[in-house]
């Protein structure tokens, strides 16, 4: 594909020689010649001389490459774009299986795949477009719209509602229980029906082994354009925002709160009963024990401020030292005071 073409198709601006054949796109430092790159951090430009790419997508700001330039507003979101210029993931053939099993009363848009050994239970309703990989299961009452992708051994339980868009990634799980005990005098654990269904806005994606808990009573929502990574617990009764990201291993208590374009980092905690406000961010590994305001970000466990927490990490490794010299201090304070007293 011809770079001039590449650059009309995301609309870039071209500097260079339009006639450059592109074969593919890669990041700067594994790129090839005839393949695509690109910078989103203008601060990175140094490197630019030392990637084979033929071609590379830049901010307005950098100029002057060794190599072919496409301008662009958000390099990043274009790479994106670029990427399906050359590679779109295998789509299934549309019709379903002699190996599937569709209840009679469930209800299929046209279009729809459904693979080997996926499961459309009782009185379950299917947009249009769907797809459903080998060992997907829906369970009864579940309605879902147009345009769903559940690969192998995605689960959707009981009358969950998923909107458009959705794509559940390998083994997501939607609408599981909710973790609902309650404790009787003899100290067993009588179990919590949870009667609420999971619900899961237009343009959402779940990743890998990721739990979605239905809740006790009312509903569990996650809401329009939130991205949920792998290994993700959302706990029962949890609202997820819009266009949350929710990074690797990260964990809501139930009845969590996370206003639109909260940012959760791989492993953070949060627990439970409390609201993180619009735009926070709260970094990896970072336990929330209370609210965080809108727009603030935090870090640590219990966390705090992230520049408070950046200043007291940097010193954690140096308090043997800090305390050595404050023992000293102590002992000649000491030792002048009873010198004095003399």
């Amino acid at each position: 594909m011809k770079l001039l073409t590449i650059a009309e198709s995301l609309g870039c601006e071209l500097r260079g020689d339009p006639g450059i054949e592109i074969t593919g796109v890669a990041g700067m430092e594994h790129a090839v010649p005839g393949q695509l790159t690109f910078l989103a951090n203008p601060k990175y430009a140094h490197k630019v001389k030392h990637t084979r790419a033929s071609a590379i997508l830049v901010e307005k700001e950098v100029r002057d490459l060794p190599i072919a330039s496409l301008v662009s507003s958000n390099p990043y979101l274009d790479f994106a774009r670029a990427l399906e210029l050359f590679y779109q993931p295998p789509r299934p053939v549309p019709g379903i299986h002699p190996l599937a099993y569709v209840s009679e009363s469930a209800c299929i848009g046209e279009n729809a795949s459904i693979g080997p050994f996926a499961v459309v239970g009782d009185r379950v309703v299917i947009g249009r477009n769907a797809a459903l990989y080998p060992h997907a299961v829906i369970y009864t009452g579940a309605q879902i719209g147009d345009d769903f992708t559940a690969h192998s051994h995605a689960v959707v339980r009981e009358f969950c509602r998923i909107g458009n868009r959705v794509i559940l990634q390998n083994g997501a799980v939607v609408g599981g229980d909710g973790f609902g005990f309650a404790k009787r005098a003899d100290g067993t654990h009588y179990k919590i029906v949870q009667s609420g269904p999971a619900v899961i806005e237009d343009d959402v994606e779940i990743q890998c082994l990721s739990a979605i808990d239905r809740a006790t009573v009312g509903e569990t929502r996650v809401k329009r354009g939130a991205k949920i990574d792998n290994l993700v617990q959302v706990g029962h009764a949890c609202v997820v925002g819009e266009d949350n990201i929710i990074c690797a291993q990260a964990g809501l208590a139930g009845s969590s709160i996370l206003e639109s374009g909260v940012l959760l980092a791989g492993q953070a905690g949060i627990s439970g009963h409390l609201t993180i406000h619009r735009g926070a961010i709260v970094y990896a590994q970072s336990g929330i024990g209370g609210d965080v305001e809108a727009g603030a970000r935090v870090s640590g466990s219990p966390a705090f401020p992230a520049n408070e927490w950046l200043r007291a990490v940097t010193a954690f490794p140096r308090l043997p030292e800090l305390m050595k010299t404050v023992r000293e201090l102590r002992k000649r304070v000491e030792e002048l005071e009873h010198e004095r007293g003399k």
